[in-house]
């Protein structure tokens, strides 16, 4: 008997980021609702700069060509969400920047007021990702410590 699994006709890998990006969708809808977050509630959100449909100043792309982090917490204004995407305004070294960013963009949403962080695959754009510094909008990116409300799926790529 083979110990090997058959590969699957149905895409689970991809309607599971599908639905955990839809988390993010929801939680960035309800403070574009109410008109900013919730108590100490802030989000380190990090994407693909080079990823398909994300709009952001060319300087921004020459600074973090491959992966940035922005921070949503106190300096951000005219966040609008739509099904596939969000927009926000920014500052960056005092110089004002609207990003539109596709959920599909996202590698990762962390709220560190509540420990909770997703993390996420993104289509390869084939380049190895470059060196670059961190964001500096609001504040460096936190990185989870075990034991937190981590959710990571990776279903590993088919070779």
């Amino acid at each position: 008997m083979s110990e090997t699994l058959p590969d699957s006709l149905i895409p689970y890998d991809e309607i599971v980021q599908e639905a955990l990006r839809a988390v993010v969708g929801r939680v960035l809808g309800e403070v574009e609702r109410s008109g900013g977050l919730p108590g100490g509630h802030h989000f380190y959100i990090t994407f693909k700069t080079q990823a398909p449909g994300v709009e952001i100043p060319r300087s921004l792309i020459e600074r973090f060509p491959d992966d940035m982090t922005i921070v949503l917490q106190n300096k951000f204004w005219d966040l609008k969400v739509g099904p596939k995407a969000f927009e926000v305004s920014l500052t960056f070294n005092q110089i004002a920047s609207h990003l539109v960013i596709p959920f599909a963009a996202i590698s990762a949403f962390v709220d560190p007021a509540v420990n909770f962080a997703l993390q996420f695959q993104v289509q390869d754009q084939g380049d190895d990702p470059q060196h670059h510094e961190a964001a500096e909008n609001d504040g460096p990116a936190v990185v989870a410590e075990d034991g937190s409300n981590v959710v990571t799926v990776d279903f590993g790529k088919k070779k």
